[in-house]
């Protein structure tokens, strides 16, 4: 079975050690999306127990917070995949170079993203349509997590740099233990002071009763002691990478902050307005009422176990690539491309028939409540036929990400979702729903939802296939040309 340091000796490979290999680096990521995954189901099933307002209120900002999120994440990806390249060429000293500066310039980044978050906390839930009845408990919930960025974000950064170093197992095994914290956290700060019986023995089991800033407060917990693992594992323990006796600064230098940033800002702004797109969904979904709502915000959490592997992949995929491309073998670059999104597709396909199969199921986990139970597996249903093009689109962009090709493929994310997404999912939302908005309207926006995903695999689909996206000279020879 080939490793990773094939790609960085040159040595040569076969078909079947390259898919094993990518096979071997996607399993702990797919694992640690999944953890990610499980985390969301078991903070969405504690809160719809709590009824369908408290499950709206975190509904109505979730893509507000993935904006912020994911900001912050998109910033720290030029960091990695510079990274990755250096690792790929076997130079470690400027590895660890980046990774000082890196560190300096995510703390400051998310603390000035934090200011914006906590300036609009308050006013948000009512710029997104929110009744009265949750607008309190949605803003709460949002500040959270805002006050808590800079910790989030050198989670990000650790996690990603640790995979493009090609070291999935650390980040898994550490996603795995946010997921038992998360349930620990959320159990103690959610629920009230109550009565329960284990095996046939009644205890009082203590609660803070905080609802939903509760379950914001247990995720934030879990997340922030997951971080300070992931820092100690790549500044202290990780081969190549380790700051520990070692010296330099972690003072930003213009020349690679300008490079990092050509990488993560097409990404950071791509991200952005796919947010806002996402936002503007939220949008018109919040005219439908509390179930439709909660339901849009459950089902979107159920239909990510599917896509989640996807991201798994795609993460093995930027860095297959990357080190493919920093130890100039152009030919490998494109070969682990075709792999990966193959394998992504086959894997999210046998996923959507999951999703389709169980989505009554996975409603009745999360919510009571059977009017949000029923609107949230006919939505799901409709999601599942996208999966496998869905699958194209997150594996190839993972690709190109490893390539530090970002720019085109944002214009792609960004025209697909802004263009195709939102104009149908407006028009579909009136015509499922009718002359008076009611929850009826969400399947509409899923159809959207499921139309724009599907184009947006084929053109991805299409420029991989082009091949236009390849460099043939390595960084290093680059950097000796210029």
């Amino acid at each position: 079975m080939a490793d990773i340091s094939y790609i960085q000796d040159g040595k040569a490979s076969t078909f079947r050690q390259q898919l094993s290999l990518a096979v071997k680096l996607a399993m702990p990521a797919i694992l640690a999306q999944l953890s990610s995954i499980i985390m969301q189901y078991i903070d969405a099933s504690m809160v719809g127990r709590l009824g369908t307002d408290p499950a709206a209120a975190i509904g109505l900002v979730s893509t507000s917070l993935w904006l912020f999120w994911g900001t912050c994440s998109a910033i720290t990806m030029g960091f990695s995949v510079l990274v990755s390249h250096r690792v790929g060429a076997k130079d470690y000293a400027g590895a660890r170079d980046i990774l000082r500066q890196s560190i300096t310039a995510t703390i400051i980044f998310s603390l000035i993203i934090t200011a914006i978050g906590v300036a609009i906390a308050d006013p948000l839930p009512h710029w997104l349509g929110g009744g009265e009845e949750i607008t309190g408990q949605a803003s709460r919930y949002f500040l959270v997590f805002v006050l808590a960025l800079p910790m989030l974000s050198l989670n990000y950064l650790a996690g990603g740099m640790l995979r493009c170093a090609g070291n999935m197992k650390i980040p898994s095994i550490l996603n795995v233990m946010m997921c038992v914290l998360d349930v620990i956290f959320n159990y103690l700060l959610i629920f009230d002071t109550r009565e329960v019986s284990w095996f046939g023995h009644q205890f009082t089991m203590p609660g803070a009763g905080l609802g939903v800033t509760g379950a914001a407060l247990g995720t934030v917990f879990a997340e922030v002691v997951t971080a300070c693992c992931m820092l100690y594992f790549l500044c202290c323990r990780e081969r190549g990478l380790a700051l520990k006796g070692t010296r330099g600064s972690f003072r930003p230098v213009k020349r690679l902050i300008t490079k990092a940033l050509g990488i993560s800002a097409p990404m950071t702004v791509e991200h952005a307005v796919i947010c806002g797109a996402q936002v503007m969904i939220t949008v018109i979904v919040a005219p439908l009422g509390p179930v439709a709502i909660a339901a849009n915000a459950f089902a979107i959490t159920a239909e990510s176990l599917c896509y989640m592997p996807g991201y798994g992949i795609g993460d093995a995929a930027t860095t297959l690539v990357g080190q493919s491309h920093g130890a100039g073998n152009p030919h490998l670059v494109k070969r682990f491309g075709y792999i990966s999104v193959g394998l992504g597709m086959v894997v999210m396909t046998f996923m959507g028939v999951i999703l389709y199969i169980t989505a009554p199921m996975m409603m009745e986990i999360m919510t009571p409540v059977a009017e949000i139970q029923t609107l949230g597996a006919e939505v799901l249903r409709i999601e599942a036929w996208a999966e496998p093009m869905f699958a194209a689109s997150i594996v190839a962009y993972g690709v190109f990400v490893g390539m530090g090709d970002t720019i085109m493929p944002a214009c792609m994310n960004f025209g697909s979702i802004w263009l195709v997404r939102v104009p149908l999912a407006a028009w579909l939302a009136t015509y499922f729903s009718g002359p008076q908005p009611c929850a009826d309207g969400l399947k509409g926006v899923w159809i959207a939802m499921a139309i724009e995903l599907t184009f947006r695999g084929l053109i991805f689909i299409i420029r991989l296939l082009r091949g236009r996206w390849i460099k043939t000279q390595s960084p290093q020879i680059q950097s000796s040309q210029s």
